[in-house]
């Protein structure tokens, strides 16, 4: 079990993007984040208090977690050197990062003279099964993106939330990094070997009642080039009853591919469903999210009300504006 409170570390994150693992974890578990600590050059801000190792223990945090998502998921030689400081404070350490702190020689030698522990969250912990293709029982949901990091993760949650406040079925399934810290459990698909990606979402979606959903965490794009694989092993794998497409309308281009331009939310629900009806031919879509933060109060409920009427799907800011009108179109199907 990771100790909480955290210290949220968001090191030299160099926009606010990069920091969506700690402000994932403020935005859904803020009883659990004290406050956060900056690296000189910092360019993100979660809206915490900023602190030293000091300040933190003081406070009650028992553990730093990494709150960065940078590409590659690495850890820099100038992380390294303040994770260490961390340890000698006194605190355990947790990471979602590909670049694994147990890999990392002097993390591991101070956390071994320190007493303190080093967890690994996107590390899989099960023998998943390669997918079978099986029809189960209960229901599933999914949000897919044009992108990556277009708020399916917040989608989920918040559909979660709604759906239970409600009195129905619902368990929000993790399949990243920062979802694992929040709920604690899930999947961590893009560490999952190719062959069992599809198998390990089946694993994590298993047979439930009738009346039950699953709410499925997305990842990438089925359209993002560097991530497409573990877009469709969800939509395989995970042989959703409906899906819901997410959109951030204020970016250039797709993460991290300059040359890539963001596909339009047709397009997504045209290639997305059809991949879809290969394990499951029932599967329909069900709603558009739309990731208003970026947007004025005026110009997010105008941009909503204009690609409802486009598409004749709900379309809302679950985050900001409450997730009840995609509950209502699940409760619906």
């Amino acid at each position: 079990m990771i100790e909480t409170p955290y210290l949220l570390f968001l090191g030299d994150a160099p926009d606010q993007l990069s920091a969506k693992v700690a402000q994932g974890i403020k935005d859904w578990r803020p009883e659990n984040a004290v406050g956060q600590y900056r690296m000189e050059g910092c360019k993100a801000d979660v809206g915490l208090k900023d602190m030293s190792f000091e300040e933190a223990k003081a406070a009650g945090a028992k553990t730093v977690v990494i709150g960065v998502a940078n590409r590659g998921g690495y850890i820099s030689k100038q992380w390294r050197a303040v994770l260490v400081q961390a340890i000698e404070a006194g605190f355990d350490l947790a990471s979602g990062l590909h670049n694994l702190l147990r890999d990392e020689g002097e993390l591991l030698a101070a956390a071994q003279v320190h007493g303190c522990t080093l967890h690994d969250v996107r590390v899989p912990t099960d023998a998943y099964p390669i997918a079978t293709g099986v029809k189960r029982t209960g229901k599933r949901v999914l949000a897919v993106g044009t992108d990556c990091s277009a708020g399916k993760m917040y989608t989920a949650l918040a559909l979660d939330a709604a759906m239970r406040e409600r009195g129905m079925k619902s368990t929000f399934r993790a399949t990243g990094q920062t979802g694992i810290l929040i709920t604690g459990s899930g999947v961590p698909l893009d560490a999952v070997i190719a062959d069992f990606m599809a198998g390990s979402v089946e694993y994590l979606t298993p047979d439930n009642e009738d009346d039950h959903w699953d709410v499925i965490e997305g990842q990438g794009s089925i359209f993002h080039v560097s991530y497409s694989g573990v877009t469709l092993a969800l939509i395989h794998g995970g042989q959703p009853d409906a899906l819901i497409l997410c959109h951030e309308p204020t970016r250039k281009h797709m993460r991290g591919l300059p040359d890539y331009a963001v596909p339009s939310i047709e397009s997504v629900r045209d290639i997305t469903l059809q991949l879809a009806k290969v394990a499951n031919p029932a599967c329909k879509v069900v709603g558009v999210s739309i990731n208003t933060q970026h947007l004025g109060e005026a110009e997010a409920t105008a941009y909503c009300e204009e690609v409802e009427a486009r598409l004749g799907l709900p379309t809302v800011d679950p985050f900001r504006h409450g997730a009840e009108r995609l509950a209502d179109a699940l409760e619906a199907l």
